[in-house]
């Protein structure tokens, strides 16, 4: 974990061959949010990217480079003090050149709060 006890898996299964559930509980506590921002925590977008690359090295059981990111919607601010537990589903592809091809949709409750595509490369 890049961020020392920034947020604890609750859960992470496996739904299908390529699709995983991943509940995670966000520390509100954490010191990041004391300087985004002080009195009104909002989780910051690359820590997101970074949580979304950690699963996937836990479930690809790989260290992993990001190569590309597409098609990233940030949809609704994540409060952590507000809503702290985090659903993501992650649709992962690893193609025959051994690339990570990741598709993520984030909720907090049923909002969702992000969407994006990523593509990593295996370090080896």
């Amino acid at each position: 974990m890049l961020l020392k006890d920034f947020y604890k898996v609750i859960s992470l299964e496996k739904n299908d061959r390529q699709k995983h559930l991943a509940i995670i509980f966000v520390n509100e506590k954490h010191e990041v949010f004391k300087g985004h921002f002080p009195g009104n925590p909002i989780m910051p977008g690359v820590c997101m990217m970074q949580i979304i690359k950690e699963l996937t090295e836990q479930i690809t059981e790989s260290s992993l480079i990001m190569q590309s990111l597409t098609n990233v919607k940030f949809m609704a601010l994540i409060n952590p003090e507000v809503t702290p537990e985090l659903r993501l589903e992650l649709d992962i592809t690893i193609t025959d050149e051994g690339l990570v091809k990741v598709k993520n949709t984030t909720y907090f409750n049923e909002t969702v709060a992000l969407k994006l595509s990523s593509v990593y490369k295996k370090i080896v």
